[in-house]
């Protein structure tokens, strides 16, 4: 029990000596450091602008807000979308065109093949293009969604650069006593400022 008031005290004395030498710095400084600690100024419409701007073009929201290197990102992964929904769109006309040419009477399209039977048959066609339909639809709901969370980024990230990062952050030791015991309990406490 001894110990552990020794060990409090101590703690005590150190943030005191600690806290004193920040403001001998401080005195010494004098209005160097008062003017060293300039704010930002805050922009009510710098996230309205940078979500604008990502809805205008895609990446510009992002270039706006100086993070450029997730520009690649944006475009990334909206041309994968795109990709997808292009590629989907012209296998699907492919077995579109094969299966008008069949009710047509011709059997010259390319999954009918050399024989009398054909490789696919009509209702496997039928059931290409509904897959390929709906993975089309898909593909392009997903890049719409990446569109939407380009804007969003962008405004998000606006918002955050104009958030306040302060360097009052400080450790100190607390002493909670017991009132039913009288009993010392140590601990640390982590105090923000804002």
């Amino acid at each position: 029990m001894i110990s552990k008031t020794w060990v409090t005290i101590l703690c005590l004395m150190l943030c005191v000596a600690i806290e004193a030498q920040d403001k001998i710095n401080e005195l010494e400084q004098g209005v160097v450091l008062s003017s060293e600690k300039t704010s930002r100024e805050l922009d009510p419409l710098r996230p309205a602008k940078a979500a604008f701007y990502s809805a205008i073009l895609p990446g510009l929201g992002q270039a706006y807000n100086k993070k450029y290197w997730k520009i690649p990102i944006v475009y990334a992964a909206i041309g994968t979308g795109l990709y997808f929904y292009i590629d989907n769109s012209n296998v699907y006309k492919r077995y579109r065109n094969a299966y008008k040419r069949r009710l047509a009477g011709f059997t010259d399209d390319e999954f009918y093949g050399p024989g009398d039977t054909p490789f696919l048959s009509d209702e496997a066609l039928i059931r290409a293009q509904r897959t390929l339909k709906r993975n089309k639809e898909l593909s392009m709901l997903v890049t719409v969604g990446l569109y939407v969370l380009n804007i969003i980024e962008a405004n998000v990230n606006a918002h955050l650069i104009q958030y306040n990062l302060d360097e009052n952050l400080a450790l100190k030791p607390y002493i909670d006593f017991n009132n039913p015991n009288y009993s010392a309990q140590m601990g640390l406490s982590l105090n923000i400022k804002f």
